[in-house]
C-alpha cells in the first residue's frame, strides 16, 4: 500500500483538478451538464484512480488503477482542447492547462512504465 500523498503523481493531479475547476467557472451555463461537468469529471477520475489504486495490495492492481487514471488524463486532455477551440478558454488559461496535463502526462507515464518493469518478467534467454 503506497501514500498518495507522498506521489509527484498525485500531486500534479490534484494541481490539474483544481485549475480545470476555476477554468470551468467561466464556460457557458448551458455547458453546465455538458462540457464543464466532462472535463472535471475526466480531471477528478486521474487523481481519484491514483488514490484507489495507492489503496491496493498487489502492485498489479495498483498498475491497472494508474492505466486508468491515464486514460482519463488523456480524456481530459481532449476536453481542454475542444475547450480551446470553442473560445471557452482564453489562450493563458488553455496553455496553463496543456503544461499541467503534459506534466502530470509524462510523471503518470513514468510511474507506470517503472511498475511495468517490475510486473513483466524479462524475456527466456535462448
Amino acid at each position: 500500500m503506497q501514500d498518495h500523498r507522498k506521489l509527484k503523481a498525485f500531486e500534479l493531479a490534484d494541481n490539474f483538478v483544481l485549475t480545470a475547476y476555476r477554468a470551468t467557472r467561466s464556460f457557458p451555463k448551458d455547458e453546465l451538464y455538458g462540457l464543464t461537468s466532462q472535463l472535471r469529471r475526466a480531471a477528478v477520475s486521474v487523481a481519484g484512480n491514483i488514490v484507489e489504486g495507492c489503496a491496493r495490495d498487489s502492485t498489479k492492481e495498483y498498475l491497472n488503477f494508474l492505466n486508468i487514471a491515464f486514460g482519463s488524463l488523456r480524456e481530459a486532455g481532449y476536453y481542454v482542447e475542444l475547450a480551446h477551440r470553442l473560445h471557452y478558454l482564453p489562450d493563458a488559461e488553455a496553455v496553463a492547462l496543456r503544461q499541467q496535463y503534459d506534466d502530470c502526462a509524462k510523471v503518470l507515464f513514468g510511474l507506470i512504465a517503472g511498475l511495468k518493469r517490475r510486473v513483466t518478467p524479462p524475456p527466456a534467454q535462448g
